[in-house]
């Protein structure tokens, strides 16, 4: 990543954390969410909004000033976001594993202040987390069909968002980006989701044991699965508008999710956000 980017990266996840605690309370701000960083970037810069950036101080550096995005009406929009996101993924852990209650609760007062600012946002997600809960409650063997509610919940979220800035390009790519945030942490948690007898997807279709041991007799498979969807990226990626520079957003869609997907693919661990992951 060229230093300007990630200045700008930065920048955004300052000003990210500031919209969230302004929008939707202190407590929100823990959930914060790099993959939620990257989405402003992109929104930003298909809707033609120059992020404006600042010298100011924060919780967590109080005597010398950092660089922080300005807020504005896509850092709000995306700040609720995060905070459904992530009041939902605990809710996944408490019905799936039954932990995570007292997080959930933090975070209650924050998601309902997120759902009254975006109802719609709500609905979405709402929506689609129950059609993503319904296939795993019935053991979907089928990778694609389990990524397909999370895919279309994020390609809906950007319609909703970019507004007459949607296209079917977009709104593809977004499918596509949500689609392997999914299966790239069915992927990593493979193991541990068979020790805790967990749903996974990858597990249902390709049979338990270690993830090592599946990949020994289904990586070309596996993999084609990656490189399709990297393959359809690109391509809706090389049909959008984009208003600024989008090194940024290029360098994490057509370089960083591949390398992400090849550290899983290897056994290395992978940083993970904490409101996409499921």
């Amino acid at each position: 990543m060229y230093v300007k980017d990630g200045v700008l990266y930065k920048a955004l996840y300052c000003g990210l954390c500031k919209s969230i605690g302004a929008g939707c309370g202190q407590r929100a701000r823990f959930g914060l969410s790099y993959d939620m960083t990257f989405l402003s970037a992109l929104l930003h810069n298909i809707m033609n909004c120059d992020v404006k950036i600042e010298r100011r101080h924060c919780v967590l550096h109080p005597f010398s000033k950092r660089p922080i995005a300005a807020d504005d009406e896509i850092t709000r929009a995306v700040a609720c976001l995060n905070t459904l996101l992530t009041y939902y993924k605990l809710t996944d852990d408490v019905e799936d594993e039954g932990k995570g209650r007292f997080a959930r609760l933090l975070f209650k007062k924050g998601y309902k202040r997120a759902r009254a600012l975006h109802p719609a946002f709500a609905e979405i997600v709402r929506g689609h987390m129950a059609q993503l809960s319904a296939l795993e409650k019935e053991k979907c063997a089928s990778v694609d069909r389990a990524a397909d509610p999370f895919g279309l919940m994020i390609a809906d979220l950007s319609d909703a968002c970019l507004g007459d800035y949607a296209t079917e390009h977009t709104r593809a790519l977004f499918y596509g980006i949500g689609k392997w945030v999914y299966l790239a942490d069915a992927l990593d948690d493979f193991d541990r989701d068979v020790r805790k007898k967990n749903y996974n997807p990858f597990v249902c279709a390709y049979g338990g044991g270690t993830r090592a041991a599946m990949l020994a007799e289904n990586r070309e498979e596996v993999e084609f699965i990656f490189n399709s969807i990297f393959a359809e990226n690109g391509g809706h990626l090389r049909q959008i508008r984009f208003y600024f520079n989008h090194d940024l957003t290029d360098n994490i869609i057509l370089r960083g999710m591949p390398a992400a997907t090849r550290r899983i693919l290897c056994g290395c661990r992978r940083e993970r956000p904490a409101s996409f992951r499921l």
